[in-house]
C-alpha cells in the first residue's frame, strides 16, 4: 500500500440497506413528537373541535383508537412469533407475510395513525387530526421507504413479490 494511503483504509464497513433499514428508529420518535406536538399546540392555540361531543362520537372515538392499538399489538406479536426484530432500525430477519402483514405491509404505523386520531375524538383535541396526517407522511419518508430498500435488499424476489400484491400502509 502507497505511503500515502496509509491510515485511510476502513476499519468498519460503511451502512448499507442490507445491514439494516434505518440508523435511526424514527417511528418512535415521530409518534412522541406528534403527541408533544398536539397537546402543546391543544393548549398554545386551542381549536374548536368540528365534530358532534356526545356519547356516540365517544364510542366511534374508543372505537378507532381501539382499533389502532388491536392492529399495533397483533403486528407486534405476529413479528414476535416469526423471531424478527420490531425495532425499525433492526435488521429483518424474516419477511412476515402473515397476520396482519397479509392485508397491509405496515399495520404497525397504520395502528399508530388509527390511534392518534382516536386520542384526537376522546380529547375533542383538533391538532392530534393534522399531526396524524403528518406522521403518516413522514413515517413513510423516514421509516417506510428505508425499510422496503432493506426488504429488498435481503429478501430480493419474495419481497418484491409480497409488496407487489399487498398495499403499503392505506
Amino acid at each position: 500500500m502507497p505511503a500515502n494511503l496509509k491510515g485511510l483504509v476502513m476499519t468498519e464497513t460503511p451502512h448499507t440497506s442490507h445491514d439494516r433499514p434505518n440508523r435511526v428508529p424514527w417511528p418512535p420518535i415521530l409518534l412522541l413528537a406528534v403527541i408533544g406536538a398536539a397537546i402543546v399546540l391543544g393548549r398554545l392555540v386551542p381549536l374548536r373541535w368540528p365534530g358532534i361531543d356526545d356519547t356516540g362520537a365517544h364510542v366511534v372515538g374508543l372505537g378507532i383508537g381501539l382499533a389502532g392499538l388491536f392492529l399495533t399489538a397483533w403486528a407486534v406479536m405476529t413479528l414476535f412469533k416469526h423471531n424478527t426484530t420490531v425495532m425499525p432500525d433492526q435488521a429483518a430477519t424474516h419477511l412476515v407475510t402473515t397476520g396482519p402483514f397479509a392485508w397491509r405491509r405496515n399495520p404497525i404505523y397504520l395502528g399508530e395513525i388509527l390511534m392518534l386520531m382516536g386520542i384526537a375524538e376522546l380529547t375533542k383535541n383538533i391538532w392530534f387530526v393534522p399531526l396524524a396526517v403528518l406522521f403518516g407522511a413522514l413515517v413513510t419518508w423516514l421509516a417506510i421507504l428505508p425499510e422496503e430498500h432493506h426488504l429488498e435488499a435481503r429478501f430480493g424476489d419474495a419481497w418484491r413479490n409480497y409488496a407487489g400484491r399487498t398495499r403499503r400502509l392505506l
